[in-house]
């Protein structure tokens, strides 16, 4: 019999990891939903199943899943039989890449095998937040509820994506014209003025002396200063695959003034939410919380919840662990003690998750307002200053002569 390596959350909401020998890695989901676990991985424990893995990851876009995932949920909670949805949905996305990681889910179904099974097949098209939420739909008979869900959340995410882009397009082109346009005038175009006052003996500016220092500088070693940039972006990418390194930073992070709170508030929502769908579709708090930690991308944050976890393991309600373990926001906690009070805590959860969307997005809305002005006015000054230091001993030649 073949041996699996599995990953799931327990009831506790620890995450546990070992191999099962079983006929399939069907049978090692179903047993491990047998025991309570949420399951997040089964996979052969002698392949390696990676390999090809990078090449299938961008085969669904953004937009294709979203659609993939609302259409599932209509065409199901319309009474439709899975593969026959699946059927109708071969035409849906857009690609044939995407056309063909749908057939072979429709067809491993058609196999015998679950969705989430099918799905997890394609090896990094879907998240594991996503084969959770699946799989608590498959396990409690509410699969079309889940896939609904699932593509609210998607859609919410993808559209603050898409806006925070969109928004930032403009100053980016911004930026590297006037930065590219700078470092032309500064390399190439100041030093062919130095000659030219030095023959005819003009009194330099100090503005003229330091940006022609400046442009020498890049002119003699801009190579060197861009290959020294690449290195240090490379060593700051290892150090960031450190976990102790990467969670100082964002412990750091958090402590920036402006990006700190808005950061909290994007994890805060992502919690919120990710709680408030598990809970849903009738996971218990404790898996949903050990599921929804890893959804948590500040690293500092990921670590305040593991005592917030073992303090609800001991029968401490969800929003007391919250105040007093982690730095998530008073509001937030608030609206989990209405929750619980209340006996509505998955509806409030996902409340407070669309609040703090909300202002996630007023915030990022209002600081790319900004941003234009302030490149502009940065940008103009830095241009007059070059072509001050230009025109200055230029003026200066002009009156000698005379």
């Amino acid at each position: 019999m073949p041996a699996f390596r599995y990953k799931a959350v327990t009831p506790a909401g620890e995450t546990v990891e070992g191999r099962m020998d079983a006929a399939s890695a069907d049978d090692v989901i179903a047993r491990l939903q047998e025991q309570g676990n949420v399951p997040l991985e089964a996979a052969d424990a002698a392949g390696g199943g990676s390999l090809f893995g990078g090449l299938r990851r961008k085969s669904l876009s953004g937009g294709a899943l979203v659609e993939f995932t609302e259409q599932l949920g209509i065409l199901l909670h319309a009474g439709l039989p899975l593969d026959r949805a699946l059927q109708m949905l071969l035409e849906l996305p857009e690609g044939e890449r995407a056309r063909h990681v749908v057939e072979r889910i429709r067809d491993r179904v058609r196999g015998g095998a679950s969705l989430s099974r099918a799905m997890e097949e394609e090896h990094g098209v879907f998240g594991k937040l996503y084969l959770s939420m699946v799989r608590a739909g498959e396990a409690g008979g509410a699969l079309d509820a889940a896939l609904a869900r699932l593509a609210d959340y998607l859609t919410r995410a993808r559209k603050l994506r898409e806006s925070v882009i969109g928004a930032l397009v403009y100053p980016a082109f911004l930026l590297f014209g006037v930065l590219g346009s700078l470092v032309l005038l500064l390399a190439f175009v100041l030093p062919q003025f130095v000659p030219i006052f030095h023959d005819m003996n003009v009194q330099i500016p100090l503005i003229t002396r330091v940006l022609m220092a400046f442009g020498s500088f890049l002119h003699d070693w801009g190579l060197l200063v861009l290959i020294a940039l690449v290195i240090a972006g490379l060593y700051a990418g290892a150090r960031m695959r450190d976990a102790v390194a990467r969670r100082a930073f964002d412990a750091r992070l958090l402590r920036v003034k402006v990006f700190g709170p808005l950061l909290l508030k994007v994890d805060t929502a992502r919690l919120m939410r990710t709680l408030g769908s598990m809970l849903k579709n009738g996971v218990s708090l404790l898996a949903a919380l050990g599921i929804a930690r890893q959804v948590v991308s500040n690293r500092e944050l990921s670590a305040q919840l593991e005592p917030a976890i073992e303090a609800v393991k001991g029968g401490d309600s969800l929003s007391h662990a919250l105040a007093a373990h982690t730095g998530f926001p008073k509001l937030a906690i608030q609206i989990t003690t209405v929750g619980e009070e209340s006996g509505t805590l998955d509806d409030m959860l996902l409340r407070a998750a669309d609040t703090y969307d909300g202002e996630v997005k007023s915030a990022i809305d209002k600081m790319l307002s900004a941003l234009v002005p302030i490149l502009t006015i940065v940008m103009a000054l830095l241009v007059a200053g070059i072509m001050m230091s230009i025109l200055l001993p230029l003026l200066s030649l002009t009156g000698s002569i005379q």
